[in-house]
């Protein structure tokens, strides 16, 4: 195991009130990935999937679209990646099992279908990850999936929504939301933040209630990596606050609460796009 004395110890301290970024997450790709093991460089690639995940989604709908962040793979990679799979060639071990599998169900879906896409990535992504060997990373990635769909499950239960075609992945947790009624989803005994997340829930101001969310998220980070403060946990854990502070500093409250309100009047009009909308809800994590 490799331990990060010098790296850890040189590294900008970091508060979730932070209100501006003199660190990102892109400068830790720049600057810090290099440093990393070969073995931990392929844990934190499994934090940059998540840029190509949505790069990769644009390039299926539009092989012109301009990408955003750069994860693990440029814009000719992805694209080199969608028409091997279209030519139905052999896997290059360079990418990752999970995205040949989803652009396969993808390139299978009908126009009527093609809603259900970001869901079908995130449960892909969220599979994958969490059969990581690492039991920090993978855990990390089973809290954000049950997080995403107990607040998913609580909301459509508020505003009278199946909940069942909002749920994100297939783990016990999961199974559990998309079929109780009773009034803790059958998780009272499994989920220890399922009183902290019904709490966080009942918050009327959207922001507030994200930052809730981020502060439970962040204080599961500072509790799992007490007792590993040189280790590649602790400088996976560093990137996620890392983004978590980047996102506040750059998100704008009338801009959330906006596209909150405009994506639960959808859904309560059946808008066709209503599930592809209700994932932008999800602060992606």
């Amino acid at each position: 195991m490799t331990n990060y004395y010098c790296l850890v110890a040189g590294l900008p301290d970091l508060s979730l009130e932070d209100g501006k970024l003199n660190y990102t997450v892109a400068n830790f790709k720049s600057e810090i990935y290099s440093e990393l093991s070969e073995k931990d460089r392929k844990l934190i690639d499994l934090f940059y999937l998540k840029f190509d995940n949505a790069n990769l989604l644009k390039l299926l709908k539009d092989k012109e679209a301009a990408t955003d962040f750069e994860g693990n793979y440029s814009q000719n990679e992805l694209l080199a990646l969608i028409s091997s799979v279209r030519e139905g060639d052999a896997p290059d071990k360079r990418y990752p099992s999970y995205l040949y599998e989803f652009i396969t169900a993808y390139l299978a879906l009908s126009a009527e279908e093609l809603y259900r896409a970001e869901d079908m990535l995130s449960a892909c992504y969220y599979a994958y990850a969490m059969k990581n060997a690492n039991k920090f990373v993978s855990d990390w990635f089973c809290l954000n999936l049950n997080i995403n769909n107990m607040l998913t499950a609580i909301t459509c239960r508020k505003h009278g929504f199946d909940k069942a075609g909002y749920i994100v992945g297939d783990n016990e947790v999961a199974q559990a939301l998309r079929t109780s009624n009773a009034r803790d989803f059958g998780l009272g005994d499994t989920v220890d933040y399922l009183p902290d997340l019904w709490r966080i829930a009942e918050e009327t101001d959207l922001m507030v209630r994200e930052k809730k969310v981020d502060l439970l998220k962040w204080e599961w980070l500072e509790e799992h990596t007490f007792f590993k403060p040189f280790d590649i946990e602790s400088v996976f854990a560093y990137l996620l606050k890392l983004e978590m502070i980047e996102r506040w500093v750059m998100l704008d409250k009338a801009t959330g609460e906006k596209t909150f309100r405009e994506i639960v009047g959808a859904m309560k009009k059946g808008s066709e796009h209503a599930l592809e909308e209700f994932g932008k809800l999800k602060m992606k994590n």
